[in-house]
C-alpha cells in the first residue's frame, strides 16, 4: 500500500511543480507584453518648425527625434547660418510627455513669445522661439506649420 501512496505523492508533486512553472512563465510573459505596450506608447511625437531667417527666407522642417538643437554649428539638427545665432543656441527636447525649450547659454539669449527664456519651459503649438534674428514657429505633434507674414 505504501508504494501506491508514494507513487500518488510523486505524481501530485510533479503536477504542482509543472503548474508553478507554467504560472511563472505566464506571469513573466504578460509582464513583458505590458512593458512592450508601455514603450510603444512612449514614442516621441514629431515637432514641426517654421523658421524665418533674418533675410526673410522661410523654411519648414519636421523632426521626429527627442532632441533638436538649433544653432550655427553644422552638427546641430537644425543648423542656421545667421551671425546672431550661437553655435549651439537653443535645444528643443521631449521629456515628461511634453516638448520643452531651453537656452544653451547663448550670447544673444533665447526668447519664447517675445519673453527672455531664463529656465527651460514647456512649448505648445503656435509658440514662437527667437534665436537672435531667427524666429521659429513651433507646432508639436508634427502637422506642418504654414508661415504667416507678420
Amino acid at each position: 500500500m505504501s508504494g501506491v501512496v508514494f507513487f500518488i505523492l510523486r505524481i501530485l508533486l510533479a503536477a504542482s511543480l509543472y503548474t508553478f512553472l507554467a504560472w511563472a512563465l505566464w506571469t513573466t510573459w504578460s509582464c513583458v507584453q505590458r512593458q512592450g505596450q508601455l514603450l510603444a506608447m512612449r514614442q516621441v511625437p514629431p515637432i514641426s518648425l517654421s523658421i524665418r531667417l533674418a533675410d526673410e527666407t522661410e523654411l519648414s522642417l519636421r523632426f521626429t527625434q527627442p532632441e533638436v538643437t538649433i544653432g550655427r554649428d553644422p552638427a546641430c539638427e537644425c543648423p542656421v547660418g545667421d551671425e546672431t545665432v550661437s553655435a549651439r543656441h537653443t535645444r528643443l527636447s521631449f521629456h515628461h510627455g511634453q516638448w520643452w525649450v531651453e537656452d544653451l547659454q547663448s550670447t544673444n539669449g533665447t526668447l519664447l513669445n517675445n519673453e527672455k527664456l531664463l529656465t527651460p519651459a514647456v512649448i505648445i503649438g503656435g509658440d514662437v522661439v527667437s534665436c537672435g534674428n531667427v524666429t521659429c514657429k513651433v507646432q508639436p505633434g508634427g502637422s506642418l506649420v504654414v508661415p504667416d507674414n507678420h
